[in-house]
């Protein structure tokens, strides 16, 4: 049997630019597409309504939430508009695929149903604060199957400003692919069985990471029976800030920095000695360009 499969709900196809918008009293008003990020899967759209008509929603922290806390679910199921379910944040610091190239870190996994036509709905808190908006369901049929994963709002917190005023949304990148360094990995490389760190697996001709020197482990070894990869870097910190996987690093960056901004790397060479280079980030490349380095 295949694995479930994380479905987008629905699939990113881009925004019209202009959309018609109907309200929770009836009223049907027109809106204007500011800008979209697919690599966030948000968008910013404006209303055609007076200010005093209507009322903004509280915004949560994402990462204050707790495992276990009531998690309610708000969106447009099946067309069945203003609907609501409920359930708990199930799990936190989920990476879950985008709509563009990229990976988005720090996603919120609930048991509340969401299913097709929820996406772009609120997640919210007990205290009716948003924490999150509907993304993504893992599912074998499309449909729910208790495990829905949203993009925090703190996401939205920094994506969203932009959005309104230029469009989009630069990100900083590294121009690799990496995978988490498993202790099995560690131990086939020589290391102590706790290091921790993102393994660089390949890296872009040419792109941030190859020009300051970062190495991809470009062969294999047996160890215990298995291939493992070796002959290149591990990246275990960032700017001094100690990176344990993946998602810690793709965190970091869209949190913390944006293009042409200097990222300092922790690396772990192929012979075990530790060293520090600087990369100049430069702007992700839309999808046309690119297929899977990230980030």
């Amino acid at each position: 049997m295949s694995p479930p499969s994380t479905r987008p709900a629905p699939k990113w196809c881009g925004w019209p630019e202009h959309r018609r918008s109907t309200l929770v009293d009836g009223t049907e008003v027109n809106g204007k597409v500011l800008g979209s990020d697919p690599d966030s899967d948000l968008a910013m759209l404006k209303i055609d309504l007076a200010a005093e008509r209507l009322q903004p929603v509280a915004l949560g922290d994402s990462t204050a939430l707790r495992v276990g806390q009531l998690a309610v679910a708000i969106g447009t199921p099946f067309g069945q508009e203003f609907t609501m379910t409920r359930g708990i944040v199930s799990a936190l610091g989920r990476t879950i695929p985008g709509n563009g190239s990229f990976s988005i870190p720090e996603s919120i996994q609930t048991d509340a149903p969401i299913n097709p036509g929820n996406s772009g709905g609120l997640l919210l808190d007990k205290e009716g604060r948003v924490i999150g908006i509907n993304s993504q369901i893992r599912s074998l049929s499309g449909s729910n199957s208790g495990v829905g994963f949203t993009v925090p709002i703190n996401a939205a917190k920094w994506v969203v400003p932009e959005l309104i005023a230029n469009g989009r949304y630069e990100y900083a990148y590294l121009g690799i692919t990496g995978a988490d360094l498993r202790p099995s990995a560690a131990e086939a490389k020589g290391l102590p069985e706790d290091t921790r760190g993102v393994l660089v697996m390949e890296i872009l001709d040419g792109g941030p990471s190859a020009r300051a020197g970062v190495r991809a482990n470009t062969h294999t070894a047996t160890f215990g029976g298995d291939q493992y990869p070796v002959g290149g870097d591990i990246i275990t910190a960032a700017d001094g800030v100690a990176v344990n996987k993946m998602a810690d690093l793709i965190t970091y960056m869209n949190e913390n920095t944006r293009p042409g901004d200097t990222l300092e790397l922790g690396l772990v060479r192929s012979d075990g000695s530790q060293a520090t280079v600087d990369v100049e980030l430069t702007s992700r490349p839309n999808a046309s360009q690119i297929t899977a380095f990230t980030p």
